[in-house]
């Protein structure tokens, strides 16, 4: 190896080093310990045994099913109203520096807060959005204690408490975009609507595509706020895999819960490893 190469590969070295302790050794003693039965005391090896028990759980086709609405719906939830809201504190504006900050608040706040306050809000006969719907006449609503509408009650608040990253992603995307461009598009007689589609679009499109992503698998790996908002219930109307995962765990059965991990890792993977080659390549077209 020549000198060029060996200070190269320094530059890489730490990060690796970081990449290796933190991620790679975590994720080999966790497949390990998803072929035992392991508790404080020891453990027993005892092969695939905890992932044959782990797809004979009845509420796992519910719960990925589940996983898989929650992840697609609150990641295109954010996508829409992130990239609109955006726009809106990207224009000239007076206030968007202060809007920026409304947007990117609920951020800052943990999954577990949000989601004890807006089950208060939600709340049947108490929570204080039924009584704004009261005073316009609207019937009270269940929001999370009915079986067809919890999981979406929750997927709305975790668009709400997710835009805020997104929009954030949206705006340095769009400060990006060379102004030139439609200074250009207004000189040839383009409208707002054209130059939307023809310019903005296509070179937001790295950022819409980092949201994708980081929203798809955030969306999979969701627990704080459906368990601090219903617990994985009514029934099993919001149970997760993560939810499934903690179950298993809380109950005892370790190795179960860490294979569990692995099979969301490897569900995650399957998933996003083809959509990111997919979109990177869109992007390129």
């Amino acid at each position: 190896m020549d000198r060029k190469k060996i200070y190269s590969s320094l530059f890489v070295l730490p990060a690796l080093t970081i990449f290796t302790i933190f991620f790679l050794v975590p994720m080999a003693i966790s497949f390990y310990f998803s072929l035992t039965i392991w508790g404080f005391d020891g453990f027993e090896f005892t092969g695939l045994d905890n992932f044959r028990a782990f797809f004979t759980n009845r509420n796992l086709s519910i719960a990925m099913t589940n996983t898989i609405i929650f992840a697609v719906l609150t990641m295109l939830g954010k996508l829409f109203f992130a990239f609109f809201i955006a726009l809106f504190v990207t224009s000239k504006i007076k206030t968007k520096n202060f809007l920026r900050a409304v947007v990117f608040f609920p951020t800052l706040v943990s999954g577990v807060a949000i989601g004890l306050t807006f089950s208060a809000l939600m709340h049947p006969s108490r929570g204080l959005i039924n009584a704004v719907l009261g005073f316009f006449g609207i019937p009270e609503v269940n929001w999370l204690g009915n079986v067809d509408l919890a999981l979406y009650s929750v997927i709305m608040v975790d668009i709400w408490r997710g835009v805020g990253i997104a929009t954030v992603i949206f705006v340095a995307g769009l400060q990006a975009i060379d102004r030139n461009y439609y200074e250009a598009a207004s000189i040839d007689g383009a409208n707002s609507w054209q130059q939307l589609r023809t310019i903005t679009l296509p070179l937001v499109r790295p950022a819409m595509n980092s949201i994708i992503i980081l929203a798809f698998i955030g969306g999979m790996r969701s627990f704080d706020l459906i368990w601090a908002m219903t617990g994985g219930g009514p029934g099993f109307a919001t149970e997760v895999m993560a939810s499934t995962i903690y179950k298993q765990f809380a109950a005892g059965f370790f190795g179960l819960s860490t294979a569990g991990n692995v099979i969301m890792l490897v569900m995650i993977a399957i998933i996003v490893l083809p959509l990111y080659k997919f979109l990177v390549r869109k992007e390129v077209d």
